[in-house]
């Protein structure tokens, strides 16, 4: 199962938290920094479309550890929240089309 880390420490606001992202999972230069995009990138796992760098297979599911969560929920608890928000809305796109969820969130 791939992973990849996103550190709560350094996210602060959501100019942080995109920035993040766009390095950790490899978003395109044209990616939104918002939620909807950050959707539309973490949708497209299993796709190889060129959103983000993992090509995941069918069966596999990236894990993404959230590390120092509680510091992030201290700093911005909205960010937190629509974290979990959305990996949970890439997954119920994905069981809607009849695939398995692609994503797994864990806080340390």
């Amino acid at each position: 199962m791939p992973d990849v880390s996103l550190d709560g420490r350094r996210i602060s606001d959501w100019k942080t938290f995109h920035a993040e992202c766009q390095a950790v999972f490899g978003f395109p230069d044209f990616y939104g920094r918002n939620m909807d995009a950050w959707i539309d990138c973490m949708g497209g796992v299993r796709d190889d479309d060129g959103m983000t760098k993992f090509a995941l297979n069918p069966d596999e599911i990236l894990c993404i550890e959230l590390l120092h969560a509680e510091t992030l929920r201290r700093k911005a608890p909205e960010i937190l929240e629509a974290l979990e928000e959305c990996t949970d809305e890439v997954n119920e796109r994905c069981i809607e089309s009849g695939q398995k969820p692609p994503l797994r969130l864990l806080l340390r």
